[in-house]
């Protein structure tokens, strides 16, 4: 695997296969993606723990119910199976996506 690759990597991959989101990184059960999704966050709850660090844009971020606001440099936590989406995001809106460990998530205690 190569350990390290580009933005511009992700960026230049990105909606080839039409979907918002490019998987440009794996080992195990980790997977990193650029996301950038147009007009609408269409995703659904995932299997997997997963972590959000915005690249750029702006917006609100809606999680169990809650929003809040985020920028640039925010890292959003969401557990396995929560619903979850980007709200009323920026043009300009992408982010990293980090997926890992055990579908079903991680214990809180482990």
């Amino acid at each position: 695997m190569d350990w390290l690759k580009p933005l511009s990597y992700f960026r230049d991959n990105l909606g080839a296969d039409g979907k918002p989101f490019f998987t440009g990184m794996a080992h195990g059960t980790m997977t990193v993606e650029l996301y950038k999704p147009v007009g609408r966050d269409l995703q659904m709850p995932h299997a997997q723990d997963e972590l959000y660090i915005v690249i750029a844009g702006s917006g609100t971020f809606s999680k169990a119910g809650e929003l809040r606001s985020f920028a640039p440099g925010d890292v959003i936590f969401v557990e396995a199976g929560l619903e979850h989406r980007f709200e009323s995001f920026s043009e300009d809106f992408e982010t990293w996506v980090i997926f890992w460990g055990p579908k079903g998530g991680e214990s809180a205690a482990a």
